[in-house]
């Protein structure tokens, strides 16, 4: 840290210690503010390079991530590190080519590095998504069978097309089918084969975070600048935006920039555009314009097939075929589940040197297996519920709080937390993007009406047992 000028308050190590702590602090609150998956992807990587007069020095790596940095966050930067220390009246952003790690102080940038001369930024864009990729998913890791080879031959075409073919692809399917793995084998072989198209790469929520953090900070124009000067967007999960009109109201228009000026869109969702309950009208014809593939439910050769595959990768380790036929046979809703058992056994058999057998796999992989048994879904919950209380499956999603729509909600929340393994974000997000919290009473608020009312518990009793497999 020699030849750094701290001269906030006054200079020397213990004045260096603060200023450290206080970035510390100002990282923590951006993490908080724009979520981990942004914050790994872009605010991460900057170091504090060092203080003078007032002046913040913030170091990145490329003039790419410079411009961007300044153009979205260097004012909020400025504006928590003024919280924290009241000498900050601004913050330089420049290049630096080894900044320091973990977002300490780096070493005095060398003046050369803050040059602005043209450079191509184009291979930094590819290189820069809005959510980290998996390196797992990748299409020659993506196990092809009849559920999924339509879906799987779209996604090719569009990633080795040089020009936009059918606009929107949409993918969709239920939890744990390949969605997900197809979106990112998607990205991967884009941004292998052509490094010099711009692809981002986010979930729903993380647009709809983005929109909101840019509303509150007036700070719409770069919003739409990141997210329509790409050649090829890809949002996950679409299905999060149900309900929240203002920020379909924003997808919307992003969609219809793009495809006007013929850029790549790329979504999925859990059901089709048609069936996507608390979306536009107009946002789901325009959904439905490209190309619309399904992803079916897995057969037993497929879940099989994979499993095979990824018992191949572990040669050192037997797992006989009776007990991946077994698997295949008892694990049938979702392909993530399907893997991570397979995986707790491989782990087991490689810690403790267990050998695995039908009987071992059985005690080992009971929780899981007993899930299996009695697996019902949420959209399933949900439309037993609706229907027993005479009211629409949109109402599930909508915001209208009257006693009859918001009493079988409730209910239908709770058999959700009673029947299925889904967490309580996860059920809040299906039931209109609503939070852990409104889940929480909902379960209490109806454990409270069945104790003290013996005829609505066995209403929900009732419906427990329609449910119940």
């Amino acid at each position: 840290m020699t030849g750094l000028n701290m001269s906030l308050g006054g200079g020397g190590p213990s004045n260096t210690g603060k200023i450290e702590q206080q970035w510390v602090r100002v990282r923590a609150r951006l993490r908080d503010e724009v979520g981990e998956p942004t914050f790994k992807s872009w605010l991460k990587p900057l170091t504090l390079a060092g203080v003078d007069e007032g002046v913040v020095r913030i170091a990145v790596q490329t003039k790419f991530m410079r411009d961007w940095v300044v153009t979205h966050f260097a004012d909020r930067i400025r504006a928590l590190f003024a919280e924290e220390n009241g000498h900050v009246h601004s913050v330089n952003v420049i290049v630096q080519d080894a900044p320091a790690r973990n977002g300490h102080i780096a070493d005095k940038a060398d003046p050369s590095m803050e040059v602005e001369t043209l450079t191509d930024t184009k291979t930094d864009r590819a290189n820069i998504y809005g959510a980290p990729l998996d390196p797992r998913f990748r299409f020659e890791s993506f196990i092809v069978g009849k559920p999924n080879e339509f879906a799987y031959a779209a996604s090719r075409r569009i990633a080795d097309a040089t020009s936009v073919q059918f606009n929107p692809l949409f993918l969709y399917g239920g939890v744990g089918l390949g969605k997900t793995h197809l979106m990112h084998a998607i990205a991967w072989h884009i941004r292998d084969r052509h490094p010099e198209r711009q692809v981002l790469y986010t979930s729903a929520e993380t647009f709809m975070r983005r929109f909101i953090q840019a509303l509150r900070y007036k700070d719409t124009v770069s919003f739409k600048d990141m997210f329509r000067s790409v050649d090829v967007l890809m949002i996950d999960d679409l299905q999060f935006i149900s309900g929240k009109e203002s920020t379909q109201e924003e997808f919307f228009h992003t969609f219809n920039a793009l495809v006007d000026h013929n850029r790549q869109v790329i979504v999925s969702a859990d059901k089709s555009p048609t069936d996507l309950e608390g979306m536009e009208e107009r946002l789901k014809s325009r959904l439905g314009w490209g190309l619309v593939a399904d992803i079916h439910p897995t057969t037993y050769e497929l879940r099989l097939g994979i499993l095979q595959a990824k018992a191949e990768k572990h040669p050192n380790v037997e797992v006989p075929a009776k007990v991946l036929e077994y698997l295949a046979h008892k694990i049938v809703n979702n392909v993530r589940e399907l893997e991570g058992a397979l995986n707790r056994l491989i782990a087991t058999a490689e810690l403790v040197g267990r050998e695995i057998t039908l009987e071992s796999t059985n005690e080992l992989l009971h929780d899981v297996l007993r899930v299996s048994d009695r697996r019902v879904t949420i959209d399933e919950i949900q439309r037993k519920v609706a229907e027993h209380f005479n009211i629409r499956v949109a109402d599930m999603h909508s915001a209208r709080r009257s006693r009859s729509v918001a009493r079988p909600r409730q209910v239908a929340m709770y058999l959700c937390k009673q029947l299925t393994p889904r967490s309580l974000p996860e059920i809040g997000r299906k039931f209109g993007g609503r939070d852990h919290s409104t889940v929480i009473h909902a379960v209490r608020k109806i454990e409270e009406l069945c104790e003290a009312d013996r005829a609505f518990a066995e209403e929900v009793e009732l419906l427990r047992r329609m449910l119940q497999p």
